[in-house]
């Protein structure tokens, strides 16, 4: 089993920015697995975010926050992190960090190639 914490969300105001954490616990993550930032916003589906591979450090994002967001992780913290800049009122979410066993870059958007799941953090940006 793992076990993810997420913490760092908070309300900032547009153009603020916001660091999210993502402590995983439990089993130790293989050398194809993956983590992965996902939001739900009041009312809408769950989305992709962003994801990075556990070994490699390989980053993928949703084109709705490139350029504003970079996911990384700290190996030997088995933290993984999620700065999001030049925030907007439509970022405004509950954030989900989630554990992906056995990496797939063809999947690594769906929200169902994760296996594990972390219980959210709000963030909320004021215009």
């Amino acid at each position: 089993q793992v076990q993810l914490v997420e913490s760092g969300g908070g309300l900032v105001q547009a153009g603020g920015s916001l660091r999210l954490s993502c402590a995983a616990s439990g089993r130790t993550f293989s050398y194809n697995s993956a983590m992965g930032w996902f939001r739900q916003a009041p009312g809408q589906e769950r989305e992709f975010v962003a994801a990075i591979s556990w070994r490699g450090g390989t980053t993928y994002y949703a084109d709705s926050v490139k350029g504003r967001f970079t996911i990384s992780r700290v190996y030997a913290k088995n933290t993984v992190y999620l700065q999001m800049n030049s925030l907007k009122p439509e970022d405004t979410a509950v954030y989900y960090c989630a554990a992906d066993q056995i990496l797939d870059w063809g999947t690594i958007s769906n929200m169902r190639s994760y296996d594990y799941w972390g219980q959210g953090t709000q963030v909320t940006v004021s215009s």
